[in-house]
């Protein structure tokens, strides 16, 4: 039924304004809930917010909760008595402590009939109260509750107490309410514990307190569970309560490992299985059930005999049925995994709980479409692998001869698992299924380095013999997929291991251009595959003639643009000392994809980089060349670009040109070959080819300005191309400093911007650093003029400042504070003082 309105009420936000009655509570709840008006929602909502800090609450709450009040309004009262037992505890006074334990108690044996949101707030009302109580003043709380909500037993006369509820069945709750009440009472009871704000020192005594009661609650529990009678909605309460139990550390041998039988057995009714699922993993994932080795133990018969189960789920596609009992299988053997290892004399259960796990692992059907149970076993692989280790030599020998055979079963299932399905099928998929997919896959990747740390070189060979055999084979082309999933374990390996001393490798590579590629998911694989493998061929040089014209290929394919660009990009970084005989091929080829505009922005900025690392290593009467003509399509179109009129579409290709110069410039380093070697340009007669580039376009970029000098996104371009240069260049960017420095001059003035401060921060700690003297000089020069920066700042502090700046030639934060510093002694404001004695 609906709220009738009552009589439109004017609500000031301040309580004070209005009586706190329990009509005008009523009349608030009204405009908080159907009030179309927003502004009188929030009006409403602040008043009502104050009104349950207000010491009026302890009494208007009450009759909020009659019998003839709406549920809302009851929800309302209910949560304003937990707001005043929470929080304003010590403002009711200790004679009325047992009377509202008394009120409490009564009107939740009122509403176990319902409505269910007002039973669980006075619960959780009465749960804050025994938590002020316990020990002290309510030294038995649990076994009071229970005693209340008893009924008393035919035949017997009288009412057993609280501590016979463990008698053989005698204690029969006929009153299905009363007991779902009790339940719902003893589930949030170790919540609010949990829950509210206590001191480390209370919450101990507490958590103490509670786990001390268990020996009521768990029979209770256990009689619930057992009874045939019993409806499964107090089946379900029992298991929750379980569930909110363990957190209290409770122990998990004797009657508690009954109560867990138990809950095995549930899993047997399909209205109780998730929530026993839920329940039994909540007990066996905590940690301290690791004190508990022979529970532990005797729980792997209960867990293995769920296989079956498992198997029929499999079989049928029951997904969710597998799905749980995976988890239980999981949690037990990789919450627990070390304490089951060292109990060698269960070790035949224990290696068949991992085949159990190693069951769930191979499911059949594609991850996320038709399976979802084989990605909660993956973590289990890798603590295995961990404990398995951890071990001494002796008895890690031992346990490696008895899970080896395990992982190379392991290795064939994860490939199997990684395949792409059918193109027919893929296209099928939704995007978010896609990319769970990918997320999947890159799991089984690092899956399969743990397996490497078991078997070692053998899973390399393992892959190498099986991708021969597929490729070698004269009945007929083998199916990409399998192809596609053997290099992807490779690919998954060499990006952490280090390959270099593998003997299959050359191998590996002379197979690679053998694969016909009929896709993307395919030549995307063989592109990272081959960039995963840039560190071993630059040890192995000879081979880079079987990959970079594959890579080549691949450039030039929009399709293909991330995986063979960063391929690209990493094999450049890597092999750049190699690469002279393919750097025509490969400048040529990349102009053009850069011409064509075959790739986004971000892979062009790689590209970029990439470029910058094969430029570096070339001969030094080289690099301009190639560098010329590398850019100069791009310069021109940005001189095109310049004389245009200011639009979104002018802003984003001048700043693309801008990004793809600073990447190229972030990496063209040929410091390296200062040291020379004959017939190379002495450092000291050559100019550095950026900074060639560099003056020439300075004329471009200052007219790029010209026009853009109020958009930050150009500016910061701008300032990028020559922060990168700064970087790189070092000593050599010194021909720059002077039009660089009226250049900033101009932007800040006309209008500042941050990345102009950025860059002015980077030709002051570059100066510093690298031309020490010369900033030195300038210093002193600048800062001796009478009055400069400003008349506020003496020479002393001038002085301080100038030895300040000079002595800090490491840390950049060190300088930026340093000058801040000094800007607010400038300005008339109080810096910190001593600012060199805190380093």
């Amino acid at each position: 039924m609906e709220m009738e309105p009552p009589n439109r009420l004017v609500l000031s936000p301040e309580p004070g304004a209005l009586e706190l009655t329990e009509g005008n509570v009523e009349s608030a709840l009204h405009q908080l809930y159907y009030d179309p008006d927003m502004d009188h929602k929030n009006v409403a909502q602040k008043w009502l917010t104050q009104a349950q800090t207000s010491t009026q609450a302890w009494q208007f709450c009450w009759p909020l909760l009659g019998p003839d009040k709406l549920p809302e309004i009851q929800f309302f009262g209910a949560s304003t008595l937990h707001t005043k037992i929470s929080r304003h505890w010590a403002d009711l006074p200790i004679d009325q402590h047992q009377t509202l334990r008394m009120q409490l108690l009564s009107h939740i044996s009122h509403f176990s009939k319902g409505p269910k949101m007002v039973l669980t707030r006075l619960c959780v009302a009465l749960a804050s109260l025994a938590l002020h109580t316990i020990p002290q003043a309510w030294p038995r709380a649990v076994s009071d509750m229970v005693l209340v909500f008893q009924p008393e037993k035919t035949g017997s006369g009288n009412q057993s107490g609280a501590g016979d509820v463990g008698g053989a069945g005698e204690m029969e709750l006929n009153n299905h309410s009363h007991c779902l009440a009790l339940l719902e009472l003893l589930t949030v009871l170790p919540e609010e514990l949990q829950s509210c704000r206590l001191p480390q020192g209370r919450r101990a005594q507490l958590r103490e307190a509670l786990a001390g009661e268990w020996t009521v609650v768990c029979p209770l529990l256990r009689q619930l569970l057992q009874k045939q009678e019993a409806p499964s909605q107090v089946k379900e309460r029992c298991l929750r309560c379980l569930s909110s139990w363990v957190g209290l550390d409770i122990p998990l041998h004797g009657e508690s490992e009954g109560l867990l039988q138990d809950c095995f057995a549930a899993l047997s009714d399909p209205e109780l299985f998730n929530t026993a699922v839920e329940t039994i993993v909540c007990a066996i994932s905590q940690p301290d059930c690791q004190r508990y080795t022979d529970a532990l133990v005797n729980l792997m018969p209960l867990v293995l005999g769920l296989h079956d189960q498992l198997k029929a789920a499999a079989r049928d596609g029951d997904m969710e049925t597998s799905h749980g009992i995976c988890r239980i299988a999981v949690a037990l053997g990789e919450t627990h995994s070390r304490t089951l290892l060292e109990q060698v004399q269960h070790w035949q259960g224990y290696l068949s709980l991992v085949n159990m796990i190693l069951f769930c692992t191979s499911i059949p059907g594609h991850y996320p479409v038709s399976e979802t149970t084989s990605s909660l076993t993956l973590t289990f692989w890798y603590t295995l692998q961990d404990d398995i280790l951890s071990f001494e030599e002796d008895r890690r020998t031992v346990y490696l001869q008895v899970y080896r055979p395990v992982y190379l079963q392991l290795v064939d299932i994860l490939l199997e698992k990684s395949h792409f399905p059918s193109e027919q099928d893929y296209i099928s998929w939704s995007s978010d299924d896609k990319e769970l997919f990918r997320i999947y896959r890159v799991d089984i990747s690092d899956t399969l380095m743990y397996v490497y740390e078991i078997l070692g070189a053998e899973l390399l060979s393992n892959l190498y013999d099986r991708l021969g055999q597929l490729l070698m084979a004269t009945e007929g082309p083998a199916a990409w997929q399998d192809i596609e999933a053997l290099l992807f374990g490779f690919q998954s390996i060499a990006e952490t291991i280090d390959v270099n001393y593998s003997d299959v490798i050359p191998g590996l590579i002379g197979l690679i251009p053998r694969i016909s590629i009929s896709n993307i998911q395919l030549a995307d694989t063989v592109m990272y595959t081959i960039g995963s493998l840039a560190e071993w061929l630059a040890d192995h040089p000879l081979m880079l003639g079987c990959v970079v014209p594959m890579v080549l290929q691949g450039l030039v394919k929009a399709e293909l643009s991330v995986s063979s660009v960063s391929t690209l990009k990493r094999i450049c970084r890597e092999c750049r000392h190699d690469l002279a005989p393919y750097a025509p091929d490969i400048m040529t080829v990349s102009q053009d994809v850069l011409a064509k505009e075959i790739h986004k922005s971000s892979q062009c900025m790689w590209l970029m980089q990439g470029l910058g690392f094969l430029l570096s290593a070339l001969p030094v009467e080289e690099i301009l060349g190639r560098l010329t003509l590398l850019i100069t399509p791009h310069i021109q179109t940005l001189d095109t670009l310049a004389h245009q009129e200011p639009s979104p579409t002018t802003k984003l290709s001048i700043i693309h040109i801008l990004g793809m110069l600073s990447s190229l410039f972030t990496t063209l380093d040929i410091r390296g070959q200062d040291q020379g070697s004959e017939g190379t340009i002495p450092a000291q007669t050559r100019t550095n080819p950026i900074v060639v580039i560099l003056q020439q376009v300075f004329t471009l970029i200052q007219n790029v300005l010209s026009k853009w000098l109020s958009d930050p996104e150009v500016v910061k371009a701008v300032c990028g191309v020559f922060d990168r240069s700064v970087k790189t260049l070092l000593r050599d960017f010194a021909p720059m400093v002077p039009q660089l420095s009226e250049m900033l001059g101009q932007i800040y003035t006309t209008c500042p911007q941050a990345s102009a401060l950025d860059l002015t921060c980077q030709v002051l700690f570059c100066l510093n650093r690298h031309c020490h003297t010369l900033l030195s000089q300038w210093l002193k020069e600048g800062l001796h003029v009478p009055g400069f920066p400003t008349a506020q700042i003496s020479m002393e502090q001038k002085d301080t400042f100038n030895q300040q700046l000079l002595r800090e030639q490491s840390n950049k934060r060190h300088v930026v504070e340093i000058v801040n510093e000094f800007s607010l002694l400038c300005r008339g404001l109080q810096g910190p003082t001593g600012h060199s004695a805190d380093y």
